[in-house]
């Protein structure tokens, strides 16, 4: 016989699998942004870039089919970093707790070396967004992590070298954290936009206390609940939510 709680439990799971990312489009400030939320506490956030054969895994697709064997799937996904020719990432990057690449400190050319860059990091049943040095500083324990640039929001405050008026506008995404480290919220424009306004929507639409870029022109999203799957050529370090196959 099955008990009533048995029963009432697997239905709570089930209604959590249908709910685990929030996916939504809406305007703000005259573009239109697709936003996906994450609770952290009660969701696995993971970071991809190699499979079991050490290539890059690339695509969406790819990551669907790896996690196929342990009866588990994506519910979401994004880039989530800058990343070389050969897909190695640009700065700091941590997989399962295996460091692949160290923290780059320094500024550079390009977005990734405009400072203050940031990391953004999982642990158990949190995730955040640290500017550098301050990672630096506190070194959290992250089971998995990846380092781009710039910081779109530092501590409440838009990247200090962002215009308002900015003629450099691309599709853009990123990520935002909330102080707790519970609220996870991924943000890709729909059009072109500046730093500023993208930076714009995390601290005051979103009310974000730190912002990170992840890439532009490049940047794709996974969301099927939307009926979104976005494809091109290969990507570096991509972010994920993985649930299990229904």
């Amino acid at each position: 016989m099955i008990r009533t709680g048995v029963i009432a439990a697997g239905l709570a799971l089930l209604a959590q699998s249908a709910t685990a990312v929030d996916c939504r489009t809406e305007p703000f400030e005259g573009a239109r942004y697709t936003i996906c939320e994450v609770d952290a506490a009660t969701e696995t956030l993971e970071l991809f870039l190699y499979g079991e054969d050490g290539a890059p895994l690339g695509q969406f697709s790819n990551i669907n089919r790896a996690l196929a064997s342990k009866n588990l799937q994506l519910v979401f996904a994004m880039n989530a970093g800058m990343y070389h020719d050969n897909r190695a990432p640009v700065g700091h990057y941590v997989e399962d707790g295996r460091e692949v690449m160290r923290v780059i400190e320094s500024a550079g050319p390009g977005n990734f070396g405009l400072l203050p860059n940031g990391v953004f990091c999982l642990r158990e049943g949190r995730a955040d967004v640290f500017e550098t040095s301050a990672f630096v500083a506190s070194a959290p324990d992250c089971e998995d992590a990846t380092q781009s640039g710039p910081m779109l929001v530092i501590d409440g405050a838009l990247h200090p070298r962002f215009l308002e008026d900015g003629t450099s506008k691309f599709i853009r995404n990123g990520v935002g954290t909330s102080d707790d480290g519970r609220r996870v919220v991924f943000a890709i424009s729909d059009e072109p936009v500046n730093f500023y306004d993208f930076g714009r929507l995390f601290r005051d639409h979103l009310a974000l206390p730190n912002a990170l870029y992840f890439d532009g022109k490049i940047s794709r999203l996974y969301a099927p609940a939307l009926g979104r799957s976005d494809f091109g050529f290969s990507l570096g370090p991509i972010v994920g939510v993985v649930a299990p196959s229904e």
